[in-house]
């Protein structure tokens, strides 16, 4: 790899690595904006190719795209430059903010920053779902698409998965031959109905706590659960609170707690566990062990998908997977706002900083920073006030 691409790759990385609060959405929205928008290191399709391939695998789909995007950029050894110039910095700041923890026993309060941040993150998810939108969403039968999956992802029992290899099915049908997407859907829709949803990381025999259990049961976890890492959040925390006992509930709120205060991948929480079983040892295999299938999945995979991906049929069904992609973001917006945007102070954040974005092209960090310090301004303000 060419030394001046790697060094442009790691400097992306490590500063989204920072940066990137608020999961998934804001990371995506965050690179969305500054490497595919502004730099263009890839092409909206592409970026949208991206995002239904990370849906539909296990594991920590924020590092999966952070690869996707490296591999586009500069091949296999991109993609793994990417992912791990973006999951180093959130360890090293769990790791620091656990220790405080450790050392203190109390948990560092920023809930002002984190309030203003809520809304700047759905501003910077709407801001790139509608700049996607209209490259996915080119076509009348596009948009049809992208309403029946919204609402299916709103209405259905369906998973992103089979939401997507529908919307695949339907493309090939739309826009290649209509005699093999029809056979395509049908496939697809017995395998829907006949197949159980994939099962979630194993329980495994890790009563004492020791290294290897910590990496058996973080690597399972990466490798076999699918939903990203909200879902993932809640499978640990069942397994490492009432399973296996290794941590006390309170425990695991603080180290939630201290998530919320690590910018990155929301798996980082592992760290934590991982620290609190068998110390900095116990930290570094459980952050490892967690991301190593992602990985292993996209350096295998995207080989083979950038060769599949020129094929004609692949290309329609990529014009039918990318408005669902759209949808389904659309829904998961919807489900954000709510909590995100929980008052009129937080909806005049979002307004500002969905305006200066769309309409200003102001960037993602300035618009994160401006909201940190509103909401910072604002429980200071308040303060004052009480006294």
């Amino acid at each position: 790899m060419d030394p001046s691409r790697a060094r442009e790759i790691a400097l992306a990385f490590l500063k989204f690595g920072v940066t990137a609060y608020g999961g998934l959405a804001a990371i995506w929205g965050v690179i969305q904006a500054d490497l595919q928008e502004k730099r263009g290191w890839l092409s909206k399709e592409r970026f949208l190719e991206g995002l239904a391939l990370i849906n539909m695998l296990p594991g920590a789909v924020a590092v999966q795209l952070c690869i996707f995007v490296g591999h586009a950029r500069a091949g296999w050894w991109g993609g793994l430059l990417a992912g791990l110039c973006f999951v180093l910095p959130a360890f090293l700041i769990m790791m620091a903010l656990t220790l405080g923890y450790a050392a203190y026993g109390a948990t560092p309060v920023i809930s002002g920053a984190l309030y203003g941040l809520g809304p700047v993150v759905v501003a910077i998810f709407l801001a790139a779902t509608w700049r996607l939108a209209r490259t996915a969403a080119a076509t009348p039968m596009q948009l049809v698409i992208l309403i029946a999956a919204a609402v299916a992802a709103a209405c259905s029992p369906l998973g992103t998965a089979s939401i997507f290899l529908i919307a695949a099915a339907l493309g090939v049908a739309l826009f290649h031959s209509r005699a093999w997407g029809v056979l395509v859907l049908a496939v697809v829709l017995a395998g829907v109905a006949l197949i159980p949803a994939p099962a979630r990381a194993p329980a495994i025999d890790a009563a004492g706590g020791g290294l290897l259990d910590i990496g058996a049961f973080f690597f399972s976890v990466g490798a076999l659960s699918f939903g990203g890492g909200l879902s993932m959040i809640a499978f640990i925390q069942d397994q490492v609170v009432n399973e296996y006992h290794w941590l006390t509930q309170r425990e695991f709120i603080d180290g939630l707690a201290l998530g919320q205060l690590t910018p990155g991948p929301i798996l980082m929480v592992s760290a934590y566990v991982g620290y609190k079983l068998a110390g900095i040892a116990g930290a570094m295999v459980a952050a490892a062990a967690i991301f190593l299938p992602a990985f292993i999945l996209m350096l295998g995979i995207l080989p083979v998908f950038e060769r599949v991906r020129r094929l004609s049929w692949m290309k329609a069904a990529v014009k039918g997977i990318g408005p669902a992609v759209i949808g389904v973001l659309l829904v998961t917006l919807a489900q954000m706002a709510p909590s995100a945007v929980p008052d009129p102070m937080a909806g005049v954040i979002f307004f500002v900083a969905a305006t200066a974005m769309l309409g200003w092209k102001i960037g993602a960090l300035k618009a994160m920073l401006a909201g940190a310090l509103l909401g910072t301004l604002r429980d200071r303000i308040g303060a004052l006030a009480a006294r």
